[in-house]
């Protein structure tokens, strides 16, 4: 098992000027950080990824895309502008080195058709990634696509619903990721999820019920931290949480106040709880 902090606490954006975050992060015990994918090229994320090495820091990513490749849209032109989004967001997670590329890539972010989601969008959404799977294998990057809360998304909202999709793509380079936040809005029993999909799990995000600092609200800790010991699950475990420190993203994900006294508070306190919790159920 591994500990990594998502650098979206901080920014969009990773560049020189948050190379000291990273270097607090490796001072306080993280073993790797989780990178956004969104803006920049290939120079950009390669001296990223040089920085990450200088440190010893290991790399996960996340990242999204939006309307115009929306992976789902019945345009055909629409869809394959979304496998072009993943092949180019692959790539720049291999520049950085990174082992993951999380985030719910599965179809537009935030875009609603006020419908439920038919057979034939998730049909899409599964050609799409399946693509996008056979790209990825050349790089060794493994994609987990992520279950959101009906709030954020209408397609995929839990494991069972993105279990489907997994099975359905049917690749060893598509996985799904587990996110405490999302699972305690939207699973019926947390035990019984992780337990269920397990064997499917690529990546783990650590999250609070409010973004906050893990550990500091309602999601039912015990219960995550000893099922996942009881499956055997040896890979990341990195914290998703979020500020108002970049206003524009933070408004773009309804983000309206600050959930922790500060950063310095979600990033210390937040893999010391892990590292207890996990040791604990060890």
């Amino acid at each position: 098992m591994k500990i990594g902090m998502n650098m979206l606490l901080w920014t969009t954006f990773v560049d020189e000027q948050y190379f000291p975050i990273l270097e607090k992060l490796k001072e306080t015990g993280y073993d790797g950080v989780e990178i956004p994918i969104g803006d920049g090229d290939a120079a950009d994320y390669r001296k990223v990824g040089n920085k990450l090495k200088e440190l010893g820091l290991g790399c996960t990513c996340v990242t999204s895309v939006f309307e115009a490749e929306n992976p789902v849209s019945p345009d055909p032109a629409v869809r394959q502008k979304g496998i072009d989004q993943l092949k180019w967001r692959i790539d720049m997670g291999a520049e950085l080195g990174s082992e993951v590329i999380a985030g719910p890539f599965h179809s537009a972010f935030a875009l609603f058709s006020r419908q439920p989601p038919t057979a034939e969008e998730r049909k899409w959404s599964a050609e799409v990634l399946r693509q996008a799977g056979e790209y990825a294998e050349g790089t060794g990057v493994i994609l987990t696509p992520e279950a959101l809360n009906r709030f954020e998304c209408y397609l995929f909202n839990t494991l069972e619903d993105i279990s489907q999709l997994i099975r359905e793509v049917d690749h060893p380079n598509v996985r799904m990721i587990f996110d405490t936040h999302h699972a305690h809005i939207e699973e019926k029993n947390v035990v019984t999820a992780i337990e269920t999909y397990a064997p499917l799990f690529g990546h783990v995000h650590i999250s609070e019920n409010d973004r906050g600092i893990p550990g500091s609200g309602q999601v039912h800790w015990d219960d995550v931290f000893r099922t996942l010991q009881k499956v055997g699950y040896d890979k990341w475990l990195t914290i998703e949480a979020f500020s108002r420190n970049n206003p524009e993203f933070a408004s773009g994900i309804n983000v309206w106040r600050n959930f922790a006294p500060s950063l310095d508070a979600v990033y210390q306190q937040g893999y010391q709880f892990i590292k207890n919790k996990w040791e604990q159920y060890a």
